[in-house]
């Protein structure tokens, strides 16, 4: 059983601190290392104001269903000219300025492990992001016990975590084609806009990309038939009220690292 190969994994640890997202990779990575390490578990979320406030809340809704500790960090990624000037390696800067929070609280905490949530499905995409917290000594247990995306979502829905089918998220960053600058208006509309989409067309997976100020809506593949009840004119009109220019949908849907595709 997988569940049974992830809390082997955790067996010879002393102590755990968990890199916890609002999604279900780290959630079941949290729930095997305090099943396993108890209180020698603990989990950390970074609110480095790129991440949805929808994100952080799922974080600590996951602790608590836990029973994991839960610390939340909190540091301004915009203050990073690496970060904001947003090239190909944005993953990675961001990936690097949270190891290197990560491993100064593990230090304050006499914390000797540092995990995430990539699974092994994660390897097989463009992630320099992975390749910063690899460098900085960061483990993916979830690669390690070999869990594919599903095997994930399998699992957590075994042991009851209530985010097993949550849809993949990502920085609200990630809206914003390369070499695009990161702002903290653009992060702001794009976070709107997609809460906006959600309410509107009833959609779960939803991006909101931003491209030179024209909102390019996408939703789930699964989910487009929404958009055939939906008010569109009225959808346009509260984006263009919080700073879009113009609307368009993607009728081809999701699928993740489009945006960059389509910028090149």
């Amino acid at each position: 059983m997988k569940l049974d190969s992830l809390n082997n994994w955790f067996s010879d640890k002393k102590s755990v601190l968990v890199a916890l997202s609002g999604g279900v990779d780290s959630a079941l990575v949290a729930y095997s290392a305090y099943y396993t390490l108890g209180r020698s578990a603990i989990a950390v979320t970074a609110d480095y104001k790129t991440l949805a406030q929808e994100e952080l809340e799922s974080a600590k809704k996951i602790c608590q269903e836990i029973g994991i500790a839960h610390l939340i960090i909190s540091y301004d990624e915009l203050q990073n000219p690496d970060f904001v000037k947003n090239d190909q390696n944005r993953c990675f800067h961001c990936r690097s300025e949270l190891a290197d929070h990560l491993i100064r609280l593990a230090r304050e905490k006499n914390i000797e492990t540092i995990v995430d949530g990539t699974n092994l499905d994660d390897l097989g995409d463009y992630r320099p992001g992975i390749v910063a917290l690899q460098n900085n000594g960061i483990r993916s247990p979830l690669v390690e016990s070999g869990l594919t995306k599903k095997e994930v979502r399998d699992t957590a829905k075994s042991v009851g975590l209530s985010v097993y089918d949550r849809p993949s998220n990502s920085c609200l960053a990630s809206r914003i084609p390369w070499g695009q600058r990161v702002t903290a208006e653009r992060l702001a509309r794009i976070e709107m806009g997609e809460i906006f989409v959600k309410q509107a067309v009833g959609a779960r997976q939803v991006r909101v990309r931003d491209i030179n100020g024209a909102a390019k809506i996408e939703i789930g593949v699964d989910e487009l038939y929404l958009l055939q009840n939906t008010n569109l004119e009225e959808l346009t009109s509260k984006l263009k009220s919080i700073g879009f220019e113009s609307v368009s949908i993607d009728e081809t849907g999701y699928r993740p690292g489009k945006i960059n595709v389509i910028a090149d």
